[in-house]
């Protein structure tokens, strides 16, 4: 690791990894693919991508990623969840699995799929706190959205209150606690990288 060049793991359990590993490369970090402990502990952040939570939950205890994951994070790592890695993110979920386990990384209480049971797949332009160059594109596809955030973590964009959102008009979608960022869209999808070059400035810092 070099203070400019970071190396920044994608999770490469399931979900769209390849995505956010072109655009963490494009953002200056060095990325690897993460799938084993001994791969996590070369890391200095790591971004978590959407996917279908309970079976990514499933393969962190199968790939015996979920303690070091939780250390990683106690510890100061920096990270970025997506949609489903917001959820795994999340100290809370609703509508989850008995058996799901959660990260812990982040002070919210998450709806899982409050998208996809509610308004189906969704867009809209957010406001995205301290991103320049105007409303951020967002594409939601089943995705969860924070119910509840604690008293140490920064809305950083919810869903613009107008009757098309629906149920989903002022719902918050993209958080930061310290190192820890998590979007309940994919950036990724849309050619907008504002957030994956947030969070490799996050890592630079940290590191």
């Amino acid at each position: 690791m070099t203070a400019s060049r970071p190396v920044v793991g994608v999770l490469a359990l399931q979900g769209d990894v390849r995505e956010h590993a072109a655009a963490m490369e494009r953002a200056g970090t060095r990325v690897i693919p993460v799938r084993r402990p001994s791969e996590l502990s070369e890391v200095d952040g790591l971004v978590l991508p959407g996917g279908e939570s309970t079976t990514m939950s499933r393969l962190l205890v199968t790939f015996d990623l979920l303690q070091p994951l939780r250390e990683r994070l106690a510890a100061g790592m920096p990270a970025y969840g997506s949609c489903a890695g917001m959820i795994l993110l999340a100290r809370q979920v609703l509508d989850g699995r008995p058996d799901q386990e959660q990260l812990g990384g982040l002070d919210v209480l998450v709806r899982r799929n409050a998208f996809g049971r509610q308004v189906d797949s969704f867009e809209a332009d957010l406001d995205f706190a301290g991103a320049e160059g105007g409303p951020m594109h967002a594409v939601f596809i089943r995705a969860p959205w924070v119910e509840k955030a604690g008293e140490d973590v920064q809305v950083l964009a919810q869903v613009p209150d107008t009757p098309e959102a629906g149920g989903a008009a002022a719902r918050i979608v993209a958080v930061r606690q310290g190192t820890v960022l998590a979007t309940a869209f994919h950036p990724e999808l849309t050619g907008d990288e504002r957030v994956h070059r947030l969070f490799a400035r996050v890592v630079r810092e940290a590191a």
